[in-house]
C-alpha cells in the first residue's frame, strides 16, 4: 500500500494530495467516513472521482447516475486534456481562494469547480457532434449549479469561479488559461445575430463580482474588470476598466490580477496602478 501511494505521489501529486487529506479528512470527522470512500477513498485515479461526483451531482430522473458516468468515463478516456484541466482547475483555486484549505474542497464542496468540470465533458460532447445530449448536461448544470455555460464555448484551463451563483457564458464565448471570474458575471450577446457574438477574455484576467461583458470584444491579457461594470468596448492587455459602461482607470497594477485577486482600483498588493 505504501509503495503505491509513493508512486501515486510521483506521478499525480495533485490525486495523491486529494487521498491524502480524505484519509485526514476521515479521522477528524468519522460521520464523512462514507462520502470521503465513494466520492474519493474507493477511486483509483482522479478520473474516476471526476466521473462519479459529476454523474452523482447531474443525475435525475430523466437520465441515471450510471448513464452519466459511462458517459463521463468515456470522455475522460478519449480526452486526457480533460482530467488535466481539472487538476490545473484546483490548484487554481486552491491558490486564489482563501477559503480554499485542501485540494479536496473544490471536489467535493465547491460548485464553481464542479460545474466547470461538468462543462468541459459538454463541451467535449458538442465536439463529438452529440449536441442533445451536450444541451442536457448544460441544462443539468444550470438547473444543479446556477452556472449556465454554453457547450460550444471554449473555455481554458486553471479556471476558477468563485462562489459561482447565477455565471453565464455564451455560445460563441472563449475565456483563456488562468482566468478568476466571480458570481453574477455574464459573458453575452448584444443582438440576436447568430454569428460570433460572445466575448473573448485573454489570460490572466480578473472579472469581478457582477460584471457583464456584452458582445464580440476582446479583453486584453491580464486585465482587470471591476465589480458591477458593463464593458461593450474592447479592453487593451494590462488595464483596469470599471464604470457603466466600463472605462479605463488605469493599469492593471500587477503581472497576474486574476491570481492577485486584489480588486481594489489601486492596484495590486498595494501598488499603485
Amino acid at each position: 500500500m505504501a509503495e503505491r501511494r509513493a508512486k501515486i505521489a510521483e506521478l499525480d501529486p495533485v490525486w495523491s494530495r486529494i487521498l491524502t487529506e480524505a484519509e485526514g479528512a476521515v479521522i477528524e470527522e468519522p460521520l464523512l467516513g462514507g462520502m470521503m470512500h465513494q466520492s474519493i477513498l474507493h477511486h483509483r485515479t482522479i478520473e474516476r472521482a471526476l466521473s462519479y461526483r459529476i454523474a452523482l451531482k447531474l443525475a435525475s430522473g430523466e437520465m441515471s447516475e450510471q448513464l452519466i458516468r459511462e458517459i463521463c468515463d468515456e470522455a475522460y478516456a478519449t480526452d486526457p486534456a480533460l482530467s488535466m484541466a481539472a487538476r490545473a482547475d484546483i490548484v487554481a483555486v486552491h491558490d486564489r481562494d482563501p477559503a480554499c484549505h485542501r485540494f479536496l474542497q473544490p471536489l467535493l464542496y465547491f460548485k464553481g469547480f464542479q460545474a466547470i468540470q461538468a462543462y468541459r465533458v459538454g463541451h467535449w460532447l458538442w465536439l463529438q457532434g452529440r449536441r442533445d445530449m451536450a444541451y442536457f448536461f448544460q441544462m443539468r448544470v444550470s438547473e444543479v449549479f446556477g452556472v449556465d455555460i454554453h457547450p460550444a464555448a471554449r473555455i481554458g484551463q486553471g479556471i476558477m469561479i468563485d462562489h459561482a451563483h447565477s455565471i453565464v457564458i455564451g455560445e460563441t464565448a472563449v475565456v483563456g488559461d488562468n482566468v478568476s471570474i466571480l458570481h453574477s458575471v455574464t459573458l453575452g450577446g448584444t443582438g440576436k445575430e447568430e454569428q460570433d457574438r460572445h466575448p473573448k477574455i485573454g489570460d490572466g484576467v480578473l472579472i469581478g463580482a457582477g460584471a457583464k461583458v456584452l458582445g464580440n470584444i476582446r479583453i486584453g491579457d491580464r486585465s482587470r474588470i471591476a465589480a458591477g461594470s458593463v464593458v461593450l468596448e474592447d479592453v487593451p492587455c494590462c488595464k483596469t476598466v470599471a464604470g457603466v459602461p466600463a472605462k479605463i482607470v488605469g493599469e492593471a497594477g500587477c503581472d497576474q490580477p486574476s491570481r492577485d485577486m486584489n480588486q481594489r482600483l489601486t492596484g495590486c498588493r498595494g501598488h499603485e496602478g
